[in-house]
């Protein structure tokens, strides 16, 4: 069986779940945070909400942090574990 389009939206006065940016029936764009409850339309009143993009508060720019990209150049590889099952030696502490 395919759910494709058969979810029921959120409708106003339920609580928001996931923190984002929703949409109502009006086009009305709303930046809701989980526990507040979806407002009402001023001018339809009770109305669905359609989440249209998450909010995240870290990489705003919608970059990774240059920290956590792997540099083949870095020779300072001390204290770094570079493969999942090497482990720290007494020396590399």
């Amino acid at each position: 069986m395919e759910h494709k389009g058969k979810d029921l939206l959120p409708l106003t006065g339920e609580k928001v779940e996931v923190d984002g940016i929703y949409v109502d029936e009006d086009g009305h764009e709303q930046h809701l945070h989980r526990g507040q409850h979806f407002p009402a339309d001023v001018v339809l009143g009770t109305s669905e909400w359609k989440m249209t993009e998450y909010a995240f508060d870290n990489h705003h720019e919608g970059r990774t942090d240059e920290r956590l990209i792997p540099k083949e150049d870095d020779e300072n590889k001390m204290g770094k574990i570079t493969h999942p099952r090497r482990h720290l030696q007494r020396g590399d502490r």
